[in-house]
């Protein structure tokens, strides 16, 4: 049955969805910052009652040890199946300043564009499934499936409180199935459902030297200077190759059959698409693989910042008595976050020289996840992106990590469907973060006849012939 109501709905409300989304994200949620604590309840509270006025039951918010969780639900539907939907409401801080265009938090749109900082990851494309469900209550009074929503305050800070509290709540959150929409496709008449992403671990690197900073006149050549030293540990984890030299990091890296990375040659970015995506001119990594392969199949160790010593402006004859650096890995099947964050201590300890002091600070882990791309869920996502976008997806790797997705996967037992609506170009964690409008406007039509398809799967139970005009070349390759 063709939704027509809801997608007329959808249709008629398009600018109000707008003016909404952009309420949204003037609420300045970064969780990276202490100093935005407040504002994320604000968001919190402003999201909860929004889920309610739509039509949902049970919108709350719930404490958790830092930012509050918000769940919201409608399990009307007594023979449906129960879908799962998570975004996060937080947001990456909008440094550096200088380079928005608009301020960060003061949504504008400047023609097909909506700026703003969390306008694509991830209030936007969070927002297309709640203006999805919107769009049925509103014109049906029902949804086509039961539906559970769980929108978090802490992904990017690596979500320390989301496990434990799904792991306390497993029974009420039980679910069929999980759809995420949190990253990008590849254009936008390029729909791709991401099938693999890497795990992650993220920690911290503080090198330790003298009790206080001292005079670099003084004591500059006497006295190791912890800033170096932390350069030179930190400079040691790649070898000229771009291969990460921790001992035995490479033992369980799956090695991937010919076939699909033919599949991953035919479908994903070429090394010129993937350059021009990050505005680099050349390549760098692991030889042998392609910039595709190095960002997906292949792991990664990325330094993320360092501080230490004096950061102002003009010069300061100091050394500095601590220094740190900020890293994190990319793992993929089958490596290990716990039994590599033993070895990298064991090898830190060793490259640590005598005369300073090292200390690791683990942040978080995630596991590395692959899904069946001819899973049921797959299909029906893949039905709805054909009707939204008007063509069939292909099957995509992320390099990224979405903790949560492992979680959902060990904890609640059920795959998740990664079905993402943003841009390559829409800059996320960068300045001028955007999202190009046509895309919520199709994700919020992707969203509606996903519920129509999870529901014709369950009360059909035929599935794949349902949806065999959708099958790609990609699903057939996967067999």
């Amino acid at each position: 049955m063709v939704p027509a109501y809801a997608l007329a709905y959808a249709r008629e409300n398009r600018p109000r969805f707008i003016e909404e989304l952009k309420r949204f994200i003037n609420f300045p949620s970064v969780s990276a910052q202490p100093k935005h604590a407040s504002d994320l309840r604000r968001c919190a509270a402003s999201l909860a009652d929004h889920l309610s006025r739509i039509g949902l039951h049970n919108a709350r918010m719930i404490a958790t040890g830092h930012h509050p969780l918000v769940y919201a639900d409608w399990l009307q539907n007594a023979r449906g199946p129960t879908l799962l939907i998570y975004g996060h409401y937080d947001v990456q801080p909008p440094e550096p300043l200088n380079e928005w265009h608009s301020p960060p938090f003061s949504a504008t749109v400047r023609g097909n564009n909506l700026y703003g900082r969390g306008a694509s990851d991830d209030k936007g494309q969070m927002f297309a499934h709640v203006k999805s469900l919107e769009a049925y209550l509103r014109t049906c009074a029902a949804l086509p499936v039961n539906v559970k929503c769980i929108f978090e305050g802490e992904e990017e800070i690596g979500s320390p409180n989301l496990h434990s509290f799904i792991e306390r709540n497993r029974g009420s959150l039980s679910a069929d199935i999980a759809v995420v929409s949190d990253m990008p496709i590849p254009g936008p008449n390029r729909p791709a459902i991401t099938y693999a992403m890497r795990g992650g671990l993220s920690f911290e690197l503080e090198v330790i030297g003298p009790k206080r900073d001292l005079h670099s006149g003084l004591y500059g050549g006497a006295v190791h200077n912890p800033l170096q030293a932390l350069c030179e540990i930190v400079g040691t984890l790649h070898d000229h190759n771009g291969r990460v030299t921790i001992p035995g990091f490479y033992r369980r890296v799956r090695e991937w059959k010919p076939l699909e990375r033919k599949h991953m040659a035919k479908t994903g970015p070429s090394n010129i698409e993937l350059l021009q995506n990050a505005r680099a001119t050349r390549a760098w990594g692991e030889t042998g693989f392609t910039e595709y392969e190095r960002t997906t199949i292949r792991p990664a160790l990325t330094i993320n910042g360092i501080a230490g010593g004096y950061q102002g402006p003009g010069t300061k004859g100091v050394i500095p008595a601590r220094a740190v650096a900020k890293l994190s890995f990319r793992l993929v099947p089958d490596q290990d976050a716990r039994e590599l964050e033993a070895r990298l201590r064991e090898y830190i300890k060793d490259l640590t020289p005598q005369t300073v002091r090292s200390r690791l600070r683990v942040q978080s882990h995630a596991h590395p996840v692959v899904f069946d791309r001819n899973h049921p869920a797959m299909r029906a996502a893949a039905f709805a992106y054909r009707q939204g976008f008007g063509r069939a997806p292909i099957f995509l790797r992320c390099g990224g990590t979405i903790p949560v997705v492992d979680t959902f996967r060990q904890t609640l037992c059920i795959p998740t469907v990664l079905m993402g609506f943003a841009l390559p170009n829409d800059n996320m964690h960068a300045p001028n973060e955007k999202f190009y409008l046509p895309n919520f406007y199709k994700g919020v039509t992707t969203c509606i006849w996903f519920l129509r398809a999870l529901a014709a799967s369950q009360r059909t139970r035929a599935l794949p012939q349902l949806y065999e005009h959708v099958a790609t070349e990609e699903m057939i390759a996967s067999k």
